[in-house]
């Protein structure tokens, strides 16, 4: 899914600057590169994807992230967004979509 992702941001015009497999990785890749948007899975080893959010929300409050999750995932969707998630795109998405979501969270304010 990396992957797939990269190469639709990188053919969007996106740099996608870092890569990485848990929720730990995101947060250390958060506190490092400081990324304009990150995307994370809802379900990812080690840390999932929300408890990752609510880690870079609470010493970057306004942390730009999108989450991928996977259809019948609603419920975790919405406790994502509650804990500071700003977008969110359903697997199997369309390339338009997640290009939609990255282009509206990176011009959302802070």
């Amino acid at each position: 899914m990396r992957l797939v992702l990269k190469r639709i941001l990188t053919q969007a015009g996106h740099e996608v600057i870092a890569e990485g497999q848990t929720g730990i990785d995101a947060v250390e890749i958060w506190a490092r590169d400081k990324p304009d948007c990150m995307t994370l899975d809802i379900v990812m080893p080690k840390q999932n994807g929300i408890e990752a959010v609510k880690q870079i929300i609470s010493f970057d409050p306004n942390a730009k992230i999108v989450m991928v999750t996977a259809l019948g995932q609603e419920a975790f969707v919405l406790e994502a967004i509650k804990s500071g998630a700003r977008e969110f795109i359903i697997k199997p998405f369309k390339n338009e979509e997640i290009i939609k979501a990255i282009a509206k969270t990176i011009g959302s304010g802070n």
